[in-house]
């Protein structure tokens, strides 16, 4: 793993986060890759109807690979011991049960899902029946203070849609409300699936510090992209090459 770009208070990692993070976090938010049915439904859809006209046009494959019970254990195992505060994590229906049950047994209390509704998200291209325009939250904290005593928070998320410039990138009013609720001014941010940065920047502009990792260069080189270099400071962590590597 090795330090992508860093600029002020945010630090982008090229790697594989399932080997671990860079540094310990305040809180972490993630929206990993789904599981295999939901990755494949919206392929197979988007197989379905090429040059179908304007309504499928500007359908995406998925450029990255699904996870499943192994890569929730992993990520749980890699990411738990060095989260101090929230672990948030943006899910499908198959996986969300995973990781409720493997964050309970690293010892977090785990809440119920939340749902994130994002009206006309998805429109089904294939079969018939409903489109699922909801996705799902699980939320797990330590069992002591301060995050014991942390205060009521929304029981779920509306959000329109946005294009985003990786299929599946969540909109930006959603990460910097979850940014919001699950940290405070001044705390470090890790999203270990960084994507475009989304997360980060949000991170950014409400006063908190930001460390992403992202395996994918391309989507290292969109995240940066998205906002102007920054100056070139000490790493958070204090090196440019995650020990080990």
């Amino acid at each position: 793993m090795k330090l992508y770009h860093q600029q002020t208070d945010m630090e982008l990692w090229h790697g594989d986060a399932l080997e671990g993070l860079p540094c310990d976090v305040d809180t972490l938010i993630v929206d990993p890759p789904y599981s295999d049915r939901t990755h494949g439904g919206h392929d197979d859809g988007v197989n379905g109807h090429q040059g179908a006209g304007k309504d499928t046009a500007s359908r995406r494959h998925l450029d990255y690979a699904t996870w499943d019970k192994a890569q929730v254990v992993r990520a749980v195992n890699a990411w738990h011991p060095r989260c101090r505060g929230w672990f948030v994590v943006i899910t499908d229906h198959i996986l969300a049960p995973v990781w409720e049950t493997w964050l309970k047994d690293a010892g977090r209390y785990v809440f119920a899902p939340l749902p994130f509704f994002s009206p006309g998200s998805r429109v089904r291209l294939a079969g018939d029946g409903p489109s699922s325009w909801t996705c799902w939250i699980v939320v797990a904290r330590p069992r002591h203070d301060p995050y014991s005593k942390w205060g009521t928070l929304p029981g779920g998320y509306v959000c329109p849609p946005e294009r985003m410039p990786i299929v599946g990138g969540k909109p930006k009013r959603l990460m910097r409300a979850l940014v919001s609720d699950y940290s405070r001014p001044g705390d470090l941010v890790c999203d270990p699936c960084a994507g475009a940065g989304t997360t980060l920047y949000a991170a950014l502009d409400l006063g908190r510090r930001a460390v992403g990792v992202e395996i994918s260069e391309e989507h290292c080189r969109l995240a940066v992209e998205g906002r102007p270099l920054g100056t070139e400071q000490p790493t958070l962590f204090g090196g440019s090459e995650w020990p080990g590597q």
